[in-house]
Order: structure tokens, then sequence, then C-alpha cells
């Protein structure tokens, strides 16, 4: 059975550093970020330590963000 985490405001900070580690325990990871480029950046990192992930530019807080990012 796979892994899989999302984790939201992962593009710097604390966020970040939850998503690598998860990385590390072997789970693919989702990036959300409202900054689509920190996202993006987190996800390559990711992907460099040779798991899957996925950046998810959007902001939780904002449902038509959301939406409209899907």
């Amino acid at each position: 059975m796979s892994k899989v985490a999302l984790v939201t405001g992962a593009g710097r900070g604390i966020g970040r550093a939850i998503a690598l580690r998860l990385a590390r325990d072997g789970f693919h990871v989702g990036v959300n970020d409202i900054n689509s480029e920190a996202a993006s950046a987190v996800a390559e990192e990711i992907e460099q330590l040779g798991q899957s992930s996925l950046a998810v530019p959007a902001d939780e807080g904002g449902r038509n963000s959301l939406i409209k990012n899907s």
C-alpha cells in the first residue's frame, strides 16, 4: 500500500520541512502552497529524493482558488 500525504503551506518553513521528512520516510507528497514557484521547487526537491510529488498551488483558505486550480 502506498503512503500519500498532502502538506499545506509546504513552500517554506515548517511545511517544507514536514514535506521533505515525509518524502524521506517513503511518502508520495502533494505540495500545497499559495506561491506556485515555491510549491514547484519543493516538489522538485522531493523528486530528487526519489519520491513522486505534485505541486498543488492554491490558497486552501479560498474555495474559489481550489475550484479554479482543480
